[in-house]
């Protein structure tokens, strides 16, 4: 039998007599297939030692697409107060700092591009540089120009040097820049890693998808998202690549000792920490907002490429094929958000890692377009099934800072998804990626990979079902169903 106490259908409660050293309790939002996953792989634990941090208010959150993270669950959500020892910490966040997913429309139909989505894969795979340490040969940056990417994140690329619209800015969460970003607390280390990496796509789960919109749920939410039933969309998910990732290794690294320094209870080393405002907590908030800066880029320059290989696909120029942005949803990030507890409202710090932003009409942060709608919510499935997009709610506000799931959710590591298909398939691992290439392509999915490993790792049976966790979603009231999108082709690291 389970410590979880049933709130409502899909909230659990783990109260904090569960652990010794818990200050509060933890909320898993989920149902109980997905809770006998969570169990199993310790992402349970992972939210109770969350529960154990200074300056934790409410709750340690899960979302659905719950799972074992390193230190803090992916699928987590932990707000702190900075006035009560609230802590930052590089494991709320993540190696990725600021993946993220970005939706672009377009006026194209099923009918324009069904016959020729073969050829147009082929043509994005050739031409978007992916994979692990893919280096980009179009975008190259001087090092001065580096850090205005790091100090001002697309910004930089739309005003100085002419890629995209101020429209682009205006369609990104925060408008693709952390103010508070300090390239000069960015190790050498770490800009060498991003080196030439700016407007390439990811290894493991970064994906651009060539989709079409299956589903409509809310007519008037779809209408003002510019989203119709037929219609052609691209959703490229990536993050800040090396540069991110040696940003949170070098964070970590340093953390061990400032946990000793501020004599930090910590429940699990990997959740080393600082004070909020302390001068650590100060200077990796800096680098972390460095990172999610070269993040927006990335995937901007991502977007830059997508619309250039559409024209010269399509002969005809971007503004004609309507390919404009819809969204773009940062994941694994903390910021600095004004929320309501007990009646009153103040600046918290929230960690995000593998959560989303869903926030409801009215929302400060919103565009125009939106603010009487709400934010849209982009939330990817897998290679072989179904992504959605949702729209936020004022009850996501209520009860988890204005968050909800950033996707399915793995349910096997990537081990255990090679060895599964191994058994599965009957085929050594060298031969996997072709008979799963296969597999896909009877499901009317397209696939192209840099490695075959890859798409074993990244099949469909890898995740959980993308459509309980967005009926969890609905159902609780995070977020509410707009449309559907059904991949037509994936790119893949």
């Amino acid at each position: 039998m389970h410590p979880l106490i049933k709130e409502s259908d899909f909230c659990w409660r783990l109260s904090k007599d569960y652990k010794k050293g818990m200050r509060v309790d933890g909320l898993i939002y989920a149902d109980e297939i997905l809770l006998e996953h969570a169990f199993s792989d310790g992402s349970i634990e992972q939210v109770a030692n969350v529960a154990c941090l200074p300056g934790l208010v409410k709750a340690s959150l899960a979302m659905p697409d719950i799972h074992m993270g390193y230190g803090f669950c992916i699928g987590g959500v932990g707000a702190m107060d900075p006035d009560e020892d609230g802590v930052i910490l590089p494991g709320g966040v993540g190696y990725d700092i600021n993946c993220g997913v970005r939706l672009i429309r377009s006026r194209l139909t099923l009918d324009d591009v069904q016959k020729n989505v073969e050829p147009l894969m082929a043509q994005l795979f050739q031409e978007i540089p992916s994979g692990t340490g893919k280096e980009s040969k179009t975008y190259q940056f001087s090092k001065k120009e580096m850090q205005s990417i790091l100090s001002e994140g697309p910004q930089f690329l739309v005003k100085r040097r002419g890629l995209g619209t101020d429209s682009d800015l205006e369609f990104s969460e925060s408008r693709g820049v952390m103010e508070s970003a300090d390239p000069d607390v960015v190790s050498q280390t770490a800009l060498k890693r991003g080196e030439n990496q700016c407007g390439t796509l990811g290894s493991g789960n970064h994906f651009l998808e060539v989709q079409v919109v299956e589903d409509v749920f809310d007519e008037v939410v779809a209408t003002r998202f510019g989203l119709a039933r037929g219609q052609i969309c691209v959703m490229i998910h990536s993050g800040s690549r090396g540069l991110g990732h040696q940003v949170c290794t070098d964070y970590l690294k340093e953390f061990r000792s400032v946990s000793e320094k501020f004599k930090i209870r910590l429940p699990d080393k990997q959740l080393v920490a600082a004070p909020i405002q302390s001068k650590e907590g100060q200077k990796y908030f800096a680098a972390m907002s460095a990172a999610a800066n070269f993040a927006w880029a990335n995937r901007h320059l991502l977007m830059i490429q997508t619309r250039e290989v559409f024209e010269k696909f399509f002969h005809s120029s971007a503004s004609s094929l309507g390919m404009s942005l819809v969204y773009d949803l940062t994941h694994n990030i903390a910021k600095f958000e004004s929320h309501i507890i007990n009646k009153n409202q103040k600046k918290f710090l929230v960690h995000r890692k593998g959560a989303a932003r869903a926030f409801p009409a009215k929302s400060k942060e919103l565009p125009s377009l939106y603010f009487d709608i709400g934010q849209p919510v982009i939330v990817p499935g897998s290679m072989g099934s179904k992504s959605y997009v949702l729209v936020g709610s004022d009850e996501s506000m209520k009860k988890t800072f204005g968050s909800c799931s950033h996707g399915a959710g793995r349910r096997m590591s990537r081990s255990e998804a090679v060895s599964t298909a191994v058994q599965r398939l009957g085929e050594r691992e060298q031969n996997l990626g072709s008979l799963i290439t296969e597999e896909l392509k009877s499901l009317g999915v397209i696939a192209m990979a840099r490695s075959r490993r890859e798409l074993a790792e990244e099949q469909p049976s890898a995740y959980k079902d993308i459509d309980r966790v967005i009926q969890i979603i609905h159902d609780e009231g995070l977020a509410k169903k707009v449309i559907s999108l059904r991949p037509l082709g994936v790119v893949k690291g």
